[in-house]
């Protein structure tokens, strides 16, 4: 049953990588006013602000796939019957 499972998580991550990217863009403007975090490269910014915005969007990664992950999870189970664990 977990090799059934394995593509399915997959799909979902990616759905979640791409919703946890615009809740960061989101985020960000709604926390900046600017449309696009600073790169870390990029001199126009400090390097507090490079860390903020990379701190804000590790987070808000780590929470969406925590809650993908999760949700699938639990929906696997609800299916199937069977634990994942």
């Amino acid at each position: 049953m977990k090799l059934l499972y394995k593509p399915l998580s997959l799909a979902v991550s990616a759905l979640g990588g791409i919703l946890a990217g615009r809740l960061f863009k989101q985020a960000w403007r709604a926390a900046t006013g600017e449309d696009e975090a600073p790169e870390a490269t990029s001199s126009d910014y400090s390097t507090r602000e490079v860390i903020t915005a990379a701190v804000l969007q590790g987070a808000i990664f780590g929470g969406v796939k925590a809650a993908v992950d999760r949700a699938g999870a639990r929906a696997f189970t609800k299916a199937t019957g069977k634990k994942l664990d």
